[in-house]
């Protein structure tokens, strides 16, 4: 290749490399309004996608000038990172792994960056830490995983520094009842102990706004609500909407129970569960009548609950993108100092 045309390759791959860091700032985006709020919108993706495809074509383009180990090299790293990380990131979303703006956040990685960048400083390249396959959405992975696995034990030293010394503390956190209705994450606990699949926040938001009832009234009156006779009339019921906090009026005001819940009279469908689930168009986030009836057992009976905050995947990938346009890929580098070698 000549002096002229090795110059124009630098410059072009040069270009690209800063375009993908307009990725940065979109994560960022995307990882803030999922703490906030747990809704990333869809159009947050689409420039970026945009952007993806047409750096796509314009490396395929260098490539196809270059030398044939080039031409190979970019063809497996496009291959791997559309053919595998993608269709991962899918097949995550299809099993309940991951929620569907993790799994479009995954996508859009492997549209942006099948291959590792290179941002050139003073005496050095980033990132520094390469693995020999060089397909950079996957280093982002196990980024996120890496860093993820931090988050366990920051949740445990909180519950510790709080005096919360339980098995949960790893995976969650005590919240007053009040409180619950304004928090993310599900429940992790029901009336006969601790649970996995304990009521899902968002699903909780929904029945109450389907019911327009805030969680104190529940708390205030709860052999009422139970009944299924209590139930407004249909053309009386609210807009359930998907449980995000910001999309319907507050479902609680603050308060507590008036007294403790003593009595609990069962009804064939307490609560009025399986009829709240009936109305809807769709699911309310996979939640049974009898999750659903547990977790309002619960709530009125308690003042204290544990929950999971449901930690978004979002966040680990965004950091794990900061550590992989850096410092490189966690992971191999683990593994070198494991395995002993420099």
């Amino acid at each position: 290749m000549s002096l002229a045309a090795t110059l124009d390759t630098l410059f072009a791959s040069r270009t690209t490399a800063l375009c993908r860091l307009f990725a940065l700032p979109v994560f960022a985006l995307a990882a803030y309004r999922d703490v906030q709020t747990r809704r990333v919108r869809n159009e947050l993706w689409v420039p970026l996608v945009a952007l993806g495809l047409v750096l796509l074509v314009a490396d395929a383009a260098t490539a196809l000038e270059a030398d044939a180990v080039r031409r190979r090299l970019f063809l497996v790293h496009v291959g791997v990172s559309l053919g595998f990380v993608a269709p991962l990131g899918y097949a995550f979303w299809r099993v309940g792994g991951f929620g569907g703006a993790d799994a479009k956040a995954i996508i859009t990685l492997a549209v942006v960056f099948p291959e590792f960048p290179a941002y050139y400083l003073p005496g050095a390249v980033l990132p520094l830490v390469r693995p020999p396959l060089g397909v950079l959405s996957m280093t982002v992975l196990s980024n996120a995983v890496v860093v993820g696995a931090t988050f366990p034990l920051a949740l445990a030293t909180r519950n510790l520094l709080d005096g919360h010394l339980r098995p949960l503390a790893f995976v969650g956190r005590p919240v007053s009842v009040p409180a619950v209705a304004t928090e993310h994450g599900s429940l992790l606990e029901t009336p006969d102990g601790l649970t996995r699949d304990g009521l899902d926040l968002d699903a909780l938001r929904m029945y109450l706004r389907w019911r327009r009832a805030t969680l104190s009234d529940l708390r205030a009156d709860p052999d009422w609500y139970r009944d299924p006779a209590s139930l407004p009339p249909e053309d009386e019921r609210g807009d359930p909407t998907d449980g995000a906090l910001t999309a319907g009026p507050p479902v609680t005001d603050g308060g507590d129970a008036s007294e403790p819940a003593v009595r609990r009279i069962e009804h064939e469908d307490s609560w009025g569960a399986a009829a709240f689930l009936a109305a809807l168009e769709g699911t309310a986030y996979g939640t049974t009548p009898e999750e659903l009836r547990d977790g309002l057992d619960l709530l009125v009976a308690r003042d204290e609950v544990w929950l999971t905050p449901g930690l978004p995947f979002i966040v680990p990938t965004f950091l794990g993108l900061v550590v992989a346009v850096t410092y490189g890929d966690l992971l191999f580098r683990l593994l070198r100092v494991l395995w002993g070698v420099p």
